[in-house]
């Protein structure tokens, strides 16, 4: 299982301290493998974009514009978090949901 966020996200700690097995890679530092970017945005399309962040804010409309997997290469920040990778499966965010299935409570 391998566990997609940034350092410094509350919620990717939160995942991590639930999913001790969790391989972690920072998306800011390490990047998001094409493939894993290429299937995240087949599955989540536009909602893999975190429109709430400070990145997305501090945007003009000229960028916000781009398509998402462009964002996302310049912005790794602008990902919605965490995404999580379990035997093919993806999960995004850290809701009810994403913590049943993978047996996190």
């Amino acid at each position: 299982m391998r566990l997609f966020g940034l350092k410094s996200c509350d919620t990717c700690r939160k995942a991590l301290k639930l999913l001790p097995d969790a391989q972690f890679v920072d998306v800011r530092s390490d990047g998001l493998p094409q493939d894993v970017m290429a299937r995240a945005l087949t599955r989540f399309g536009e909602t893999l974009l975190n429109t709430r962040s400070t990145t997305w804010r501090g945007l003009d409309e000229t960028e916000r514009t781009r398509a998402p997997a462009d964002l996302l290469a310049d912005h790794p920040a602008l990902m919605k978090r965490p995404l999580i990778e379990r035997d093919g499966e993806l999960y995004l965010g850290w809701n009810e949901e994403t913590r049943t299935a993978l047996g996190a409570g």
